[in-house]
């Protein structure tokens, strides 16, 4: 289980005691992961009376030319600097680099956490 709480070392090496059990608002959850393909969303309850659309995998992008944005389909990523893995497996994560059919875009939001591909053409 993930979780985000304060380590149980201290910055010499020797460990805290615990003080209390996990609370809900401590919780962490693995990467989402998104990939290109046939368009999945799955939505999480976060804190308060929120909820997130994380995209398990999605094959439109919103590109902005300079001007205006427009809807393209991904074709494939070209480049990620999060993980090299990411490109033969085709996920996407922000700052990746996607074929679309307006020509090669760096992707600008964090599918994962909202949803939708947002993206800058290059060319």
């Amino acid at each position: 289980m993930q979780d985000q709480v304060r380590s149980t070392r201290k910055r010499t090496g020797g460990r805290l005691k615990h003080a209390r059990n996990h609370r809900k608002d401590e919780l962490g959850r693995e990467p989402t992961e998104t990939q290109v393909g046939e368009p999945r969303y799955k939505t999480v309850d976060v804190r308060g009376d929120n909820v997130k659309t994380r995209a398990l995998a999605t094959d439109v992008a919103h590109v902005n030319t300079g001007g205006e944005t427009v809807t393209a389909e991904i074709e494939n990523v070209v480049e990620n600097e999060a993980n090299p893995n990411y490109v033969r497996r085709n996920i996407i994560t922000k700052g990746a680099v996607i074929e679309t059919g307006e020509g090669t875009a760096r992707v600008t939001s964090r599918p994962g956490q909202t949803g939708q591909v947002n993206a800058v053409l290059l060319d």
